[in-house]
């Protein structure tokens, strides 16, 4: 049976070395990206299932990099393994581009565990950061709205889209139209006061569904 392929981006070796030794026992280190230029060519040539990406390399804005290699690369799986604390910078990577979001501080299980999730399809966050998101949620404050509660499709559809799937991937997922996804997606809208996509995302986490 194929084990997974990683492709793990950072400027430090040591630290490299360190998260190799990690995971290979259960996944197959196909690369490593230390300059953050290689990054798309190593990518796109190797093709694997999950890139690590260190968001502090040198020569690279990440974020961007990221977004690049979702288009280039829409089923490989991302995910930020960063010093960086801020849950905006969490937030931003988890709606556009990347799968999980882990603090280089955390233990090492929970890099293995945002890497198992990816491959099911799920997202990861480092708890601390979890719960600065959540605290960073704003809700319209219109009378009963405190109250609503998510229905089961609802939570299907907020799921997908909080985890950067489009309409029509999330629509083939769940074997509706993408016109359903739509209606659901913007009936949540309404009803909880979000405003813009990020504020999907910091709803999908305070319910829970990622």
């Amino acid at each position: 049976m194929r084990r997974p392929s990683i492709l793990l981006v950072d400027d430090h070796t040591l630290v490299l070395e360190a998260f190799k030794k990690l995971l290979e026992p259960e996944f197959d280190i196909v690369g490593t990206v230390t300059d953050g230029q290689n990054l798309l060519p190593v990518a796109t040539q190797l093709k694997p299932d999950i890139v690590v990406l260190d968001l502090g390399m040198p020569q690279l804005n990440s974020s961007e990099a990221g977004r690049e290699l979702k288009k280039l690369l829409p089923r490989t799986k991302m995910i930020v393994l960063t010093m960086n604390e801020d849950p905006e910078v969490a937030r931003d990577s988890l709606q556009n581009w990347a799968s999980g979001f882990v603090l280089k501080k955390s233990a090492g299980v929970e890099l293995v565990t945002a890497i198992r999730d990816a491959l099911q399809s799920r997202s990861y966050v480092t708890p601390m950061i979890a719960r600065r998101m959540e605290e960073n949620f704003i809700r319209d404050p219109k009378p009963g709205q405190q109250h609503k509660e998510l229905t089961n499709r609802q939570r299907e559809v907020l799921k997908l889209l909080a985890e950067g799937r489009t309409m029509k991937e999330s629509a083939k997922a769940l074997q509706i139209t993408p016109r359903t996804v739509a209606f659901h997606k913007y009936k949540i809208m309404e009803e909880f006061g979000l405003k813009t996509n990020s504020d999907i995302v910091k709803l999908a986490l305070r319910e829970r569904v990622i």
